[in-house]
């Protein structure tokens, strides 16, 4: 019994760890970025080739740790036509994600930033709709007014608002909304199962290449022009091993947790983002009507989690029982990417 105890009670201290990392990671990951880009900090305010640089450095240790030491092993299954079909359009919406979120970095606090991305459900759901993911009910519209209201009147307390990076922001919510929707379509539907490491593996070189036309073309000009900025290689290579850190502990936590916990430590994380960076940040000033919108909207995005973890119980649920009353002819397997 008291081994009982024990092992339950490390697993609990492991799971609560992996927690924290992931929180502390991705909260320190933001604000790094934001350090990184800032012409008052590091003064690297090239957004694209800060992201193009953790998606090479990615793909290159992924290489190494599978292919060159082989400590890791990349999961079977994948072909010429699910890499085009599937992991492009999401290697590519994953670029745009996370090119036109740090550019936002430059135009607007990182709190702000941070209230806006509560609008993603409400993206995720229209784009869900029109694919045909998602049924148009009250309750959802409700949410959804809720989520945007929030959003609306956390922008209207904002006090030094830059639409441009408004702009850049919601076009890297638009990019991830389509990226969890092309991994409904393309990689579920088609049941392939792969590891952390392969999701990386695989997409990251992807996203690499979508993000070196862009470059060559809008921030390889600038960067020759330009004298001003400085390159601090140290401070780089940390910044993209603290990426890769982080694409992993997303996945340490899912694979030990739930889908409840990484939202709920989501929520925490924003949270965390939004108040540390009032006093981190010098151009961070949160106001109450700021606070008011954005506790509103994250209400709205609870109540969002709360019903779709509900939809998936029930689908696994019904799911369980139809397999235990016929046996399929196709063994399908359910993707954790």
């Amino acid at each position: 019994m008291a081994d009982r105890e024990r092992k339950l009670m490390s697993e609990g201290v492991v799971t609560y760890a992996y927690i924290l990392l992931y929180i502390a990671l991705s909260s320190g990951q933001i604000f790094f970025n934001k350090w990184v880009l800032s012409s008052k900090e590091i003064n690297f305010p090239y957004p694209l080739a800060l992201t193009l640089l953790h998606m090479v450095f990615s793909s290159v240790l992924c290489f190494v740790l599978t292919k060159v030491l082989k400590i890791m092993k990349v999961e079977e299954g994948m072909t010429l036509d699910i890499y085009i079909s599937s992991v492009i359009p999401i290697g590519a919406m994953f670029a745009m994600t996370l090119w036109l979120g740090n550019t936002a970095y430059l135009y607007i606090s990182v709190s702000f930033a941070q209230m806006l991305k509560a609008i993603m459900p409400v993206a995720v759901f229209i784009l869900g709709v029109a694919a045909g993911l998602e049924m148009m009910s009250c309750r959802m519209l409700l949410i959804m007014s809720v989520i945007s209201f929030g959003v609306l009147v956390a922008s209207y307390g904002e006090i030094n608002i830059n639409w441009v990076g408004v702009i850049y922001q919601m076009g890297g919510v638009v990019g991830e909304a389509l990226r969890l929707i092309f991994m409904e379509i393309l990689v579920k539907r088609k049941g392939l199962k792969l590891n952390p490491i392969s999701v990386m593996y695989y997409v990251s070189p992807c996203s690499a290449l979508c993000l070196l036309v862009p470059w060559i073309f809008l921030e390889k000009p600038k960067m020759d022009e330009q004298l001003t900025w400085t390159f601090h290689p140290l401070v780089l290579t940390l910044n993209c091993i603290c990426t890769f850190a982080l694409n992993l502990s997303v996945f340490l936590v899912i694979s030990h947790t739930s889908a409840l916990t990484i939202r709920v430590a989501g929520v925490v994380k924003d949270w965390v983002v939004v108040l540390l960076s009032a006093l981190l940040f010098a151009d961070t000033k949160l106001t109450l009507i700021n606070l008011c919108g954005y506790a509103i909207a994250i209400a709205g995005v609870a109540a969002y989690n709360s019903h779709k973890l509900k939809k998936e119980a029930s689908r696994v649920s019904s799911d369980e029982s139809q397999d235990s009353s016929s046996i399929p002819l196709v063994s399908s397997a359910t993707s954790n990417v």
